[in-house]
């Protein structure tokens, strides 16, 4: 079973990023084209190597990660609905670009695995889940640091969504992990 997640980079950093050089080449619907043909283009070269279990995974809610909070929110760092409806779009295509795939190769079974609900209902509602802070993550201030550029963390991981401002914390994996087993796993029989 291999399990391929991309994209997230190339929509915060890439596009929407300081640098956003694909905006300037790009409209949100052609880059979320161009990126889902890229996936579909590394799915089947998997599928060339021998490769028959692969599980797609969507973006997430891009713009409820602390970091775009914290870059496009506003005073507020507010959700960014330009964000999520760019990732919503890249999921939708990517949806029914492995539906197609697997019409296509039929040797071979590739799934679909939706995270951008679970993770925007952890974030929405963290006290179902055990979680106290949201909207930034454990490390640094929580608002645009991540991984190397933490220099301290919280000490009640726990409580929060996010470790870094682009990463959830290992308590949310568990959690996902969790839900796609449950969900998902019955496909790759």
């Amino acid at each position: 079973l291999v399990a391929i997640v991309t994209g997230s980079n190339d929509i915060a950093n890439t596009y929407f990023g300081t640098l956003p050089v694909r905006r300037l080449q790009y409209d949100i619907p052609s880059y979320t084209d161009l990126l889902v043909s890229y996936g579909s283009t590394f799915v089947q070269e998997l599928y060339d190597l021998g490769v028959r279990r692969i599980a797609v995974f969507s973006l997430p809610p891009e713009g409820c990660l602390p970091s775009q909070r914290t870059l496009a929110g506003g005073l507020r760092r507010n959700c960014v609905d330009e964000y999520n409806e760019a990732a919503r779009l890249f999921n939708n295509k990517l949806s029914d670009e492995v539906a197609s795939l697997n019409a296509q190769l039929s040797e071979a079974q590739f799934v679909y695995v939706d995270i951008y609900n679970p993770v925007l209902d952890i974030i929405q509602t963290p006290q179902k889940y055990g979680f106290k802070i949201s909207n930034k993550g454990c490390c640094g201030t929580g608002t645009i640091e991540a991984t190397y550029l933490c220099a301290y963390a919280c000490s009640n991981v726990d409580d929060y969504v996010f470790w870094d401002s682009f990463h959830p914390t290992e308590k949310v994996y568990r959690i996902l992990v969790d839900l796609i087993i449950d969900k998902y796993f019955k496909f790759f029989n």
